[in-house]
């Protein structure tokens, strides 16, 4: 007796169950009933137990049994899995692809993108992260994500290769009820430094960090996502510059307003960054579908 169970013995207990005889399960696995009561007998012999209880007109699961089929099926099934796993990484497809967006680009942005690419290949697990300032560069940098998008002023060398992605337009807004928002004319650097700006921390863990749109001296509070800097502009906390779609309902719908500066932020070129010399299929499917339709 010893504890080894076959895979063919497992496969031989799905069909029976499956098939509802040991006849109708030889059929379906292309062998003689014979052999499949062989595999079967040599299985209860190996173990030392009945797998199967044939006192009655037609032979059923013991409890034992039961559990082998039970637990045997996710043997089979995580199987197969590795077997396939193993042929898309031959054929240069990796089993897992880590994104990282950066701070300027709404999530959902990426949403049918990811739709598309588990329809055509839903064996491949999708990552996404999101990241600010620094902290996308960083991401690649670090090789803890295959891809960054949307990252503006991206670093250049190391080994960083990058295409464009979209060109963020910035609004700079502040809520109804602020004090800014009732004047009239384009605002200038002293009229915005005495009021608190709302900001994004730098999500870098080495590298350092960054802001972007502060004035010296000027208050501020710090968030740790694009989504709660443009709530917390809409409940009056602060002013601040958002990208221009992320903000696009607010600013329809009232709970936020658009304010003119006297100097203007420009649009920022943001692009997609990678790694890897040679992407493997799965990135680079995601690097032209992004780029194509950017």
């Amino acid at each position: 007796m010893h504890d080894a169970i076959r895979l063919e013995a497992l496969e031989a207990l799905d069909a029976i169950d499956r098939h509802g005889s040991f006849a109708a399960a030889a059929a379906a696995l292309y062998r003689v009933p014979s052999a499949v009561s062989y595999t079967v007998g040599q299985l209860e012999s190996e173990l030392g137990i009945a797998v199967f209880d044939r006192s009655g007109h037609r032979a059923v699961l013991t409890p034992a049994g039961q559990l082998l089929l039970e637990e045997g099926r996710r043997i089979l099934t995580a199987t197969h899995e590795l077997g396939a796993a193993a042929r898309r990484l031959a054929n240069n497809w990796e089993p897992r692809l880590r994104l990282a967006v950066d701070g300027l680009i709404e999530p959902s942005e990426l949403w049918d993108a990811i739709a598309t690419f588990n329809a055509a290949h839903p064996a491949v697990d999708v990552h996404v992260a999101e990241e600010v300032l620094g902290g996308t560069w960083e991401a690649v940098i670090d090789e803890r994500v295959d891809l960054a998008i949307g990252v503006a002023d991206p670093p250049t060398g190391a080994g960083i290769h990058r295409a464009p992605y979209t060109d963020v337009e910035f609004v700079f807004c502040c809520a109804p009820n602020h004090p800014l928002a009732a004047i009239q004319h384009p605002l200038a650097e002293h009229e915005l430094r005495p009021h608190r700006a709302v900001v994004v921390a730098d999500s870098a863990r080495h590298l350092a960090p960054r802001d972007s749109g502060l004035f010296g001296g000027q208050p501020r509070l710090t968030v740790t996502s694009m989504r709660s800097k443009i709530s917390a502009l809409e409940h009056g906390l602060g002013i601040g510059y958002c990208p221009r779609r992320q903000v696009e309902d607010a600013l329809r719908a009232g709970r936020l307003i658009e304010k003119t500066l006297v100097i203007k932020r420009e649009p920022a070129r943001a692009f997609l960054l990678w790694r890897a010399a040679e992407p493997g299929r799965a990135l680079a499917w995601f690097i032209a579908h992004l780029s194509q339709h950017a």
